[in-house]
Order: structure tokens, then C-alpha cells, then sequence
């Protein structure tokens, strides 16, 4: 089947598939945007739902350059962080498989797409911790030693981290100063910084733009900010109210589900598998060791837990332990120093302030 092109080019016509191509490659881009956009603002359902939207683009015959494959592994690691802390949530053919843990793997296949080397091997440690630390804080601390040690056996994880870990789960103690500073929030924050600078890198906003100007010269358009600001609020008051009868109404969801999203055999390839192995199968990357690092995050000086704390008294052996880790590391490296000795419970901010003391010294 051949397409007019409306006789601006007389005598030239283009295939549909060719047509279909173009535009399933907009609408993949403004759905990725859409996601992207839901994942910034922490708008689950939205978010959910613009996933299903990207899931039926994404099955077309149309779809399948490089960025667009790259795209749906971006959306994958996104949806599998965004329901990080749910951990009655399945991805994977093995239910014990928490979407942190397969999100770790996922990313483990992208270290060639990501420019900065820093910033991979922050979000690369970041769910690692996390695969465990959401666990923890959830009371499950088997399920904190299994992912864990699933991990180990799927990804090749520096010694140190993997002893730092296995204390920290076998203790159970949610508020070690190693969890608050590899927390949740800071593994949000920096895949929210790897989304900046992929959109800055690869714009795909063409439908988005072109949408925009349409309804700017729509006659529909409301300027009434007031009105909105109503409509908002009579929205987020109904959903509310339909989220309170529904647990109400449906006393079980709190029971282990699979995404209905994941159940699409023709998916399993990218971002949609069911088996972690078979990702790595299909891109050839099974061999790679891509997580040999333990990388140093933003240090944590506000004691986030409420917990008064009183100060401890430095020692010998503590000082020979921050002078040791100093010349391994260097100046500044405070979480990569925490990780290689126990100075009994003492941030790295602590660390700093007594490296100060003993130059003065």
C-alpha cells in the first residue's frame, strides 16, 4: 500500500510501513516522555498507566531502532524503581525476585549507554543496597539476605560491599549510618539525573511540541486558573475517596500480584521479560562483569532517623583505620573508606570532621 504525499512532490509516494514507522517512533517518544515526566513527579497511577500505553506502542512490527530498544530498557529499570518499595510486586518467572534486584541486572546491560562512568556505578551500588535495605525496613530480613545473595551469584559485587551488606541484614538494623547514606531517596534522585541528561542528549519531543502548539490555537483551551485549581482539587478528592472503598471492597490486595503488563510473551526480549537471564542472553552480555566498583555518594550530616545520638570517643586503632583508608582511597572518599573497615557506627561526615582534627594535629 502506497501513501500520497498530498502532491507537494509530484509523483513520489511513500510505503505505509514506511509512514507507520515514522509515526510509531512519535508516539513511542511521547509516551517514553510521559513516563519519564510521571516518574519525576512520583505519580504512580499515571505512571502505570502511561506504561500501558508504551507496552501496546511498543509491540508494533514498526518500532525497533537502536534508541527505541534503549528507550524500553530505560522504561524497564523505571518501572522496576518506581515499584522498588513494593515488594509484593513480580517481574520475574521466580517470585522471590524483588523489582530492585531485577532492576540491578537490567542496568548491569547499560554501562556502554551511559556516558558518565560516576554516575552509572552510583545508581549501579545504590540498587544493589537498596535491593536489600527496602527489606529491612520492612521487617523482612530473609528476603533482605536473599536478594543479597541472589545478587552475588547474578552480578559480581566487590567483596567489601557484599561483607558490609551481610552485617548490616544479619543485625537488621535499618538505621546504619552505610543505609542513610546510600538511601532510597538518593537512588530516585540520581536515575532522575540520568533521565536529565538522556532527554538533554536525545530530545524526542517532536509530537509532544507539535501537540502543544495545536492546543495552544484550540479554542477549547481554558485560561481559567481558578477553575483548574477546582477541577484538581474535586479530581484528587474522588480518587481518594475511590482508593479508600476499593481497600474497602477488596480486602486481598495487599497479596502478591503480577504486573498485568508483564504477561505479554512478545515483550520477554527487552524491557518486559519474565527471566533476567534471558536479557542477558539476548544481548550477548551474560560474561560481563559491568558492577566490579564501589562508587562514593553525597555524604548524609543531618541525623534523619530523630534519634539522639551521643558522641563516641575516637581511638587509636580508629584513627590508624581513617589513616589507613585515606591514603588507600584519598581525601574525601568517605563512604568508599566506610566500606573497607567497622569504625562502629560513625558516618562520613564524621570521618571528615576527624580527619580535620588529626591534620591539625
Amino acid at each position: 500500500m502506497e501513501v500520497d504525499n498530498g502532491g507537494e512532490a509530484a509523483g513520489r509516494t511513500v510505503s505505509f510501513s514506511q509512514v507507520a514507522t515514522v509515526a510509531g517512533g512519535w508516539m513511542l517518544d511521547f509516551s517514553f516522555l510521559s513516563l519519564c515526566r510521571f516518574f519525576k513527579e512520583r505519580r504512580f497511577d499515571e505512571f502505570n498507566d502511561s506504561l500501558l500505553i508504551l507496552q501496546a506502542i511498543t509491540q508494533s512490527p514498526f518500532i525497533g531502532r537502536n534508541d527505541h530498544v534503549q528507550k524500553k530498557m530505560i522504561s524497564s529499570i523505571l518501572t522496576r524503581v518506581m515499584h522498588g518499595q513494593h515488594l509484593d510486586t513480580q517481574f520475574e518467572e521466580d517470585d522471590r525476585v524483588m523489582p530492585l534486584m531485577s532492576a540491578a541486572v537490567i542496568w548491569s546491560n547499560m554501562r556502554d549507554t551511559v556516558a558518565d562512568e560516576h554516575l552509572f556505578e552510583s545508581i549501579a551500588t545504590l540498587l544493589i543496597i537498596q535491593s536489600s535495605a527496602v527489606c529491612l525496613e520492612k521487617g523482612e530480613r530473609a528476603k533482605a539476605s536473599f536478594a543479597l545473595t541472589w545478587l552475588k551469584e547474578n552480578l559480581d559485587i566487590p567483596q567489601n560491599l557484599q561483607v558490609k551488606l551481610s552485617a548490616i541484614c544479619k543485625k537488621g538494623d535499618i538505621y546504619h549510618p552505610f543505609l542513610l547514606n546510600f538511601s532510597f531517596s538518593h537512588l530516585l534522585e540520581m536515575v532522575q539525573t540520568y533521565l536529565d541528561a538522556f532527554q538533554r542528549e536525545k530530545p524526542s519531543n517532536f509530537l509532544l511540541q507539535a501537540a502543544t502548539k495545536v492546543a495552544l490555537s484550540s479554542p477549547e483551551v481554558r485560561n481559567d486558573s481558578v477553575a483548574q485549581e477546582e477541577s484538581l482539587a474535586d479530581t484528587t478528592n474522588k480518587s481518594t475517596e475511590d482508593s479508600e472503598q476499593k481497600k474497602k471492597s477488596c480486602p486481598g490486595l495487599g497479596q502478591k500480584k503480577k504486573l498485568l503488563w508483564m504477561k505479554n510473551p512478545e515483550l520477554q526480549q527487552f524491557v518486559y521479560c519474565k527471566n533476567v537471564k534471558l536479557v542477558l542472553e539476548k544481548l550477548s552480555l551474560k560474561d560481563k562483569n559491568p558492577l566490579n566498583f564501589v562508587q562514593t555518594l553525597p555524604e548524609t550530616s543531618q541525623n534523619t532517623t530523630g534519634i539522639k545520638r551521643t558522641k563516641k570517643k575516637w581511638t587509636w586503632a580508629l584513627d590508624q583505620k581513617l589513616v589507613k583508608g585515606v591514603r588507600r582511597h584519598g581525601e574525601g572518599k568517605w563512604s568508599r573508606i566506610l566500606m573497607d573497615d567497622d569504625f562502629e557506627g560513625r558516618t562520613g561526615t564524621m570521618l571528615k570532621d576527624r580527619w580535620r582534627i588529626l591534620k591539625r594535629k
